[in-house]
């Protein structure tokens, strides 16, 4: 069996004001990024489709997720009250999540210079069918440029 990472990316435009900065902070008044929301989804090659998941299907999810987020106010965003790039990765997941893909990475560009990488972790196993921790746990790794 093979298994093989994909990645498929979307752009958007967007505004957001961090409320949670100290005072006089640069991020604490509105302004806006241009986003890049990379999804990477791993798994087996299918050896009759000769892919690990359908570019379209995955398009499609990311499309809807594209509609919600561009030329919005972040902060008005279900989930988003403090629309950090590492919040917006985590929002991410979940909802690609929900669609069923695969997802091994989230990554946001915000401008040219930030990315964050949200790498979900598996959950770990105690003893047989215990589970330490939720499910959806991830790890957050951040680079501001």
């Amino acid at each position: 069996m093979v298994t093989m990472e994909i990645m498929r990316s979307i752009t958007f435009e967007a505004g957001h004001w961090l409320p949670f900065v100290p005072t006089g902070h640069k991020c604490g008044t509105a302004h806006g990024h241009t986003y890049t929301i990379k999804v990477w989804v791993a798994g087996a090659l299918d050896e009759e489709s000769g892919w690990v998941v359908d570019f379209a299907e995955l398009d499609e999810s990311l499309a809807s997720l594209r509609g919600a987020l561009d030329h919005s106010m972040l902060n008005q965003v279900d989930g988003l009250g403090n629309p950090t790039a590492e919040n917006l990765a985590r929002h991410v997941f979940h909802n690609v999540k929900v669609e069923g893909f695969p997802v091994v990475c989230i990554e946001i560009h915000e401008g040219a210079h930030g990315v964050v990488r949200y790498v979900p972790q598996p959950p770990q196993i105690t003893s047989i069918g215990a589970v330490a921790g939720p499910r959806d746990r991830g790890i957050v790794e951040a680079k501001r440029g």
